[in-house]
């Protein structure tokens, strides 16, 4: 994911699940990543290495999931200064965000 309104649609259209190392946001659309790591995780040495480690798990998650979906991964502090919650945290969220999507995109198919 590259275009700002990409990532836009994304945080404003989809689902929010919060982890203490990272904020994930999920919506429709095809399968693609972004991430968003800002200047308060460190300088950038610590951001690289951060997103880094979010792409590896990023990748992994988005073969498993069977319907694509638009993901934007926020880092927040923590995610560099404690590395070794990011992947339990990120294996946490990931499947919640797209659980919550389907629910969400199953209740507006539905008639009421």
């Amino acid at each position: 994911m590259r275009r700002s309104e990409d990532f836009r649609r994304t945080v404003r259209g989809g689902v929010r699940v919060g982890r203490p190392t990272l904020v994930l946001h999920a919506g429709p659309g095809p399968a693609q990543v972004g991430f968003v790591v800002g200047k308060n995780i460190g300088n950038a040495v610590v951001r690289n290495r951060v997103r880094r480690r979010l792409r590896h798990l990023a990748a992994a998650e988005v073969r498993r999931t069977a319907e694509p979906v638009s993901v934007v991964v926020r880092a927040l502090p923590r995610a560099a200064t404690a590395p070794d919650e990011v992947p339990t945290d990120f294996a946490a969220a990931w499947p919640q965000a797209v659980a919550r999507l389907s629910r969400r995109t199953a209740d507006a198919g539905s008639p009421r």
